[in-house]
């Protein structure tokens, strides 16, 4: 039955007493063992004062998780909503923005001053149920072609409040802010306000965005709490488990967060939202799908193959992956999950000499050395768990001792990653524990691109033997 224009989404549906005292045990569970005194990482220890509060801050988060918590109604049906952009080709920007008013055209005007807009664009639109959910007036909008490093001033559906954001620039520097499995806690927006502290071109979230799981008015309210940062830089992600939300017989994966993330799939000739690429500056970024399949009969796989084959290190001399469930993990949390899929994959990656693969799903810190195959290699990939961005089901707290000989630094704190690219050969990684209010730089190290290096001349042979091969 089609909703009239004009029409309001209707109250989302009534959140079972069973599933919302589940909710409340493993929260209440997780906060008991956060306060328990228990070493958090190796060697640092959350003071006391953190894990006082942490009730607090877990009965905070848990209100919004009740049908009767709403977010508070726009001042028109017509405004936009949850406003977030991202690349979508060289050159050009995706606009999205949700509104509860169904005749409110999908446009976006822009220019680079205040108040004048000399451009528009035109786009699509969606939306979708989900059991009694009905969402808004889901806006696509893709914009340019854009200057380079420029502030673009921008109104969505003809009218409403200015944005703004900029572009990222076309040569090195590039900051890039890194956070995995977000969620919406105070330790989210603990997070997010430290990420806003920090200088950066671009946002990169390997997985695990809202953690509305099954409940969809948290899919809107995870969309207002991001908008300040991610409609003024680009965001850009991937899939991790918890954007699942399938139903047997009932409902397929993935239709939230594909109907509200459009990412630039088809820009980058992958036929799934759920993997892509896209190019910034000097680097060449891989967004994989921990969540559907990889081994080497898949399209993911024929696709990442094909992506590889196609990079000019010349032209983009960084190749960093991003996805969701990590390969090297010294953590018991998950233990195991990405192994099938490394053993597909990694053996491409190796031979298109990426330098970095950035992963999630751990709710904890840790950084490897460059590996490949279980074991060190200078010519492997440099691997990073970041699943700590503050999500509601607590940190992991228990590391496997001993510890690997790949495995550098591990922490069970919620942070945030900052990757500065600095030019051809050398990045900046630096991790910032939340400490509480404060952004602790934790650790802190200088990246070498593998483009600069001997590597690729030593393994140009099997480079081209499996990434050329049928």
């Amino acid at each position: 039955m089609e909703e009239r224009a004009g029409a309001r989404r209707r109250p989302p549906m009534a959140v079972p007493p069973l599933l919302l005292f589940l909710l409340l045990l493993s929260s209440f569970s997780s906060c008991a063992a956060a306060a328990s005194g228990a070493t958090v990482g190796e060697d640092y220890v959350r003071p006391p004062a953190a894990a006082r509060r942490c009730g607090l801050h877990h009965r905070k988060a848990l209100l919004s998780l009740f049908p009767w918590s709403k977010k508070k109604d726009s001042s028109s049906a017509s405004d936009p909503q949850q406003v977030h952009i991202s690349l979508a080709g060289e050159k050009h920007m995706r606009v999205t923005f949700v509104t509860d008013d169904n005749s409110v055209p999908s446009v976006v005007d822009y220019g680079t001053e205040a108040g004048t807009y000399t451009s528009t664009s035109q786009g699509e639109s969606t939306s979708y149920s989900y059991l009694m959910y009905s969402s808004g007036k889901i806006h696509h909008i893709v914009i340019g072609p854009l200057n380079d490093n420029t502030v673009y001033y921008y109104r969505c559906g003809g009218h409403g409040p200015e944005f703004q954001f900029k572009t990222p620039p076309s040569q090195f520097p590039l900051s890039l802010a890194v956070v995995g499995d977000l969620g919406q806690t105070s330790w989210t927006t603990s997070t997010l306000n430290h990420i806003k502290q920090c200088e950066h071109d671009m946002l990169l979230l390997p997985g695990d965005l809202s953690y509305a799981d099954y409940m969809q008015h948290l899919w809107d309210s995870f969309g207002t709490l991001v908008e300040p940062l991610a409609s003024t830089r680009p965001w850009m992600v991937t899939e991790g488990n918890h954007e699942k939300e399938r139903i047997p017989f009932f409902k397929s994966g993935f239709q939230s967060y594909n109907a509200r993330w459009k990412m630039p799939y088809e820009e980058s000739e992958s036929t799934s939202n759920l993997y892509y690429s896209f190019e910034v500056a000097g680097v060449h970024a891989i967004m994989l799908g921990s969540y559907t399949d990889y081994d080497e009969s898949s399209d993911q796989y024929a696709w990442l193959k094909a992506d590889l084959a196609k990079v000019d290190r010349k032209r983009t001399p960084w190749l960093i992956v991003l996805l969701h469930a990590p390969w090297y993990n010294s953590n018991w949390a998950h233990q195991g999950e990405g192994d099938s899929m490394m053993a597909a994959m990694e053996p491409l990656l190796y031979a298109a000499h990426v330098d970095m693969v950035i992963a999630g799903h751990v709710h904890a810190y840790e950084r490897a050395e460059r590996v490949y195959k279980g074991g060190l290699d200078p010519c492997g990939a440099v691997h990073i768990t970041i699943g700590d961005g503050g999500n509601r089901e607590g940190l992991a707290h228990r590391y496997r001792n001993p510890k690997p000989a790949w495995s550098v630094f591990r922490e069970a704190s919620f942070g945030h990653g900052e990757l500065k690219i600095v030019n051809a050969t050398h990045a900046h990684w630096t991790w910032h524990r939340n400490d509480d209010e404060e952004p602790v730089r934790t650790d802190d190290v200088w990246i070498t691109s593998l483009a600069g290096s001997g590597c690729i001349q030593d393994g140009s042979h099997e480079y081209r033997k499996i990434l050329m091969s049928p």
